[in-house]
């Protein structure tokens, strides 16, 4: 059989998509489609060979990538300039345009965005190495190459395109909430920490059944600052309010779920390759549900609320409550550890309440490590104690 070039693999339509105006039931039904999951990272596969394009490429697919593919460097330069591909790998040997040119052009800022690039080359000499990394190449893999490999390398470079993208988004998108707010940068920091230490005691017990796994550890940590990123768009007299809400003004407030998992959809739309922002958005749409089935803004229960979103409702809840705040005192931990404990299967998940008894001392630590400031004014609140 004559081999041919395939078709790229379609996107999944995004989940956007649920943050129109939609009735509750839609919209309680729709939930589902954002599990986490990692999309699939676009590729570009470029090489005048056909067997090898097909070969790479059909390894890559296998694996889970989205592939496009190219049969020599100027047709690569006008895919890459026409898409968000981050990740190329591409053939030393071609006409036209070979891969060093390639490399080249792509280091000399004819494409604004970093572009993580793999030679691959039948010549492992020190010489020629040291040629390639000049020209801007980030990785390279002889001909012919073990598959095995060929995906090992990749998903080497995808990690170190999401671990920089990673941390610059979430670091812009926490600042921005953290502008609205004195105390936020505090809060956010103590959440993390706290997610982090729930999460890697859940992932060695056997609560979840290895639903848990390192990358879930580092990701609910990093993403969990944007938990309350929807608040930028609740207006200063609700969210600065001294007193209680009103049940007008509580209404209001609880959009900032929505807004905030909507404003993140839009920029994973901007940044298809950036997979942390599908949990970013379970977290900011879900952290306020509850266990029971009576949170907001969907009233989902029990599993059918995202791990994410479990770990990240406890850790802002004990924070609010150990946090002054203009409308209220401070609860020492002792108390919130009551409060927690008699919360847990209504507004908690028991196991993730489990998780909590058992590294309490390491949230005393971090609470001590980094203070709550004293609020005179405003503040980011937590109405009702839990609720907000």
């Amino acid at each position: 059989m004559k081999l041919t070039d395939g078709q790229p693999l379609s996107r999944s339509d995004r989940p956007s998509r649920i943050y129109q105006n939609k009735n509750n039931d839609t919209m309680n039904a729709e939930h589902k489609k954002l599990a986490f999951k990692a999309p699939a990272m676009d590729v570009l596969v470029v090489d005048d060979e056909l067997v090898s394009r097909h070969i790479a490429a059909q390894t890559l697919e296998a694996a889970g990538y989205n592939v496009r593919r190219a049969v020599n460097g100027r047709e690569a330069l006008d895919i890459l300039l026409g898409s968000s591909i981050e990740l190329v790998i591409c053939d030393w040997n071609m006409p036209e345009m070979d891969g060093l040119e390639v490399c080249r052009h792509l280091r000399s800022g004819t494409i604004e965005r970093y572009i993580y690039m793999i030679l691959l080359t039948g010549n492992d000499r020190p010489e020629d190495i040291i040629m390639g990394l000049q020209a801007g190449a980030d990785e390279f893999l002889v001909k012919p190459f073990n598959p095995v490999e060929l995906v090992l390398r990749v998903n080497i470079g995808r990690r170190i395109i999401e671990q920089e993208s990673r941390a610059i988004t979430v670091f812009a998108l926490a600042r921005l909430a953290e502008s609205r707010d004195f105390e936020t940068g505090g809060h956010l920091k103590r959440v993390s920490q706290y997610c982090r230490v729930l999460a890697e005691y859940l992932r060695f017990s056997n609560a979840f059944d290895g639903q848990l796994d390192a990358d879930f550890v580092r990701m609910v940590a990093e993403t969990s600052p944007l938990h309350d990123i929807g608040k930028v768009a609740i207006p200063d007299f609700i969210l600065r309010k001294p007193g209680p809400l009103t049940v007008d003004e509580f209404a209001v407030m609880k959009t900032h779920t929505v807004q905030g998992a909507g404003a993140l959809a839009e920029t994973a739309a901007e940044f298809p390759n950036a997979s942390f922002l599908q949990m970013a958005q379970e977290i900011a749409l879900y952290h306020h549900e509850k266990f029971d089935g009576s949170g907001y803004p969907f009233g989902l229960a029990g599993e059918d609320i995202p791990l994410a979103a479990r770990i990240v409702a406890l850790a802002d809840a004990y924070d609010a409550i150990t946090s002054k705040r203009s409308y209220k005192e401070a609860i020492d931990p002792d108390r919130a550890r009551s409060l927690i404990v008699s919360d847990s299967g209504a507004h908690f998940d028991p196991r993730v309440v489990n998780a909590f008894l058992a590294m309490e001392d390491e949230f005393r630590v971090i609470h001590e490590s980094f203070p709550p400031a004293a609020i005179s004014g405003g503040g980011l609140r937590s109405n009702q104690l839990l609720s907000v």
